[in-house]
């Protein structure tokens, strides 16, 4: 099997990364991409600007690949948007990867050659399968870096569509919005918006409603938070290691104290009810908002795991990332500001061969950074090149957020969500100017 590709399925940031892991190891990655471009998803959130760097956003492997190219990186202390990581960056990496990237190819399945998951003989001495629609793919390994983009999060607080949420669809948007974009801005300004979500996509969204507020009379903003308090929701401020993701924490917190943003806490919507003048939020405690024109729900993501439903995976049952990086990442019990860097001994699957990696590893864990992926990616390369010391060696120190707190997910009346293991969270500060990020 050592002369089969290794499948990357996606062309994203990581799914590239790990690419160029590989060309770098003398393996042939072939990478399989749904989409016409490299980072079709990143594209889709052209306008919002990152709060990482140049220097983070980067992959070491592909930077030493797009080198020989005569590739200049960018200003390693700029903060691109997403359309400039996009095609400043990932395209070019594509463009010298040639023909080994593949456009258009969604992948539907992948299993063991000639055997479904119940199969156990000769399971570990035979090849993958990766199945196009019409199209089987032999390959070595599988690096699954699809990320989670097309799974948004329903708006319904039990993990479920609300009532009446699918036949809302034509008001109801799951992305942050382009309020660049003159027809997207004429679609808010003006008008009643609610905003659901607490991560750095909500409070992006909400900087850039607070500035269509003040600049066009009329437009109110409500911003329904699902825990029961504010706590730590605007982030560590001055003392998060990536300081424009805490200035971002404080553009929120000062378009919230400019009376921009009327906040509701404890709102987990079970229905979504059509009004002569909007759409009627309703709470599972049956509190009903005003009607509303429009409701942007950025509540995070979730992985398809539909087309690996052949091979054999260990998930965790609550967050379905990978079992042994699932205590890591906990919403509910993470804490202290930052994530132990990980790779393949986290992420090494019961299927041989198969891994998942970037955003698909977190399953629906939040918070996750581009610098994570990569060295999951160099680790994961390096076990399948069979470079166990490679494999097992950090490579990395993640930035601490300043944030310390678990249980942030829900109200914990035991005291979990006033500071978990670490003391009281940080309070936001209402001032200081950012970039608008996620």
């Amino acid at each position: 099997m050592a002369e089969l590709p290794v499948v990357v399925v996606g062309a994203g940031p990581v799914g590239l990364a790990a690419a160029a892991h590989l060309v770098e190891r003398g393996s042939t990655p072939l990478v399989l991409e749904a989409g016409e471009q490299a980072g079709a998803a990143v594209r889709q959130w052209h306008h919002v600007r990152l709060f990482s760097r140049w220097a983070e956003l980067v992959d070491p492997a592909a930077e030493r690949l797009l080198a020989s190219t005569g590739w200049q990186a960018p200003d390693p202390d700029g903060h691109p948007t997403g359309q400039e990581w996009a095609t400043r960056y990932l395209q070019p990496l594509a463009e010298v990867l040639g023909d080994r990237v593949r456009f258009g190819a969604r992948v539907v399945g992948v299993a063991r050659r000639g055997r479904d998951r119940v199969v156990d003989a000769g399971r570990d001495r035979v090849p993958l399968t990766v199945h196009l629609a019409d199209e089987r793919i032999t390959a070595r390994a599988v690096v699954d870096a699809s990320g989670t983009w097309s799974g948004p999060n329903p708006l319904g607080g039990d993990g479920l569509p609300a009532i009446g949420e699918r036949a809302a669809a034509a008001r109801i948007g799951y992305r942050v919005p382009d309020l660049d974009d003159p027809a997207v801005r004429s679609r808010f300004a003006g008008e009643r918006i609610a905003v659901a979500g607490s991560g750095h996509s909500a409070l992006t969204a909400l900087v850039a409603f607070a500035e269509l507020a003040a600049a066009e009379p009329g437009t109110h903003v409500t911003w329904l938070l699902r825990r029961g308090r504010l706590g730590d929701t605007f982030g560590g401020g001055d003392a998060d290691q990536l300081p424009a993701r805490g200035a971002l924490g404080r553009r929120a917190a000062a378009a919230v104290e400019a009376g921009h943003v009327r906040i509701v806490t404890g709102f987990r919507t079970r229905a979504v009810e059509a009004a002569a003048d909007g759409l009627v939020l309703v709470a599972d405690d049956g509190r009903r908002l005003d009607p509303v024109a429009e409701v942007v729900a950025l509540t995070g993501f979730r992985p398809d795991l539909s087309w690996l439903s052949e091979v054999r995976l260990d998930l965790d049952p609550v967050l379905q990332a990978p079992r042994a990086l699932a205590p890591l990442i906990d919403p509910n019990v993470h804490s202290c500001g930052t994530v132990s860097p990980h790779g393949a001994r986290e992420l090494t699957q019961p299927e041989p061969g198969v891994f998942l990696v970037g955003m698909k590893s977190y399953g629906r864990a939040p918070t996750f950074l581009a610098m994570t992926g990569y060295e999951q990616v160099r680790s994961v390369v390096a076990a399948i090149d069979g470079d166990q010391a490679a494999a097992g060696r950090v490579e990395l120190v993640l930035p601490e957020t300043g944030v310390c707190g678990g249980a942030g997910v829900f109200d914990d009346p035991a005291g979990a969500a006033d500071g978990g293991c670490c003391g009281a969270p940080v309070e936001p500060v209402a001032v200081g100017v950012g970039r608008p990020q996620d």
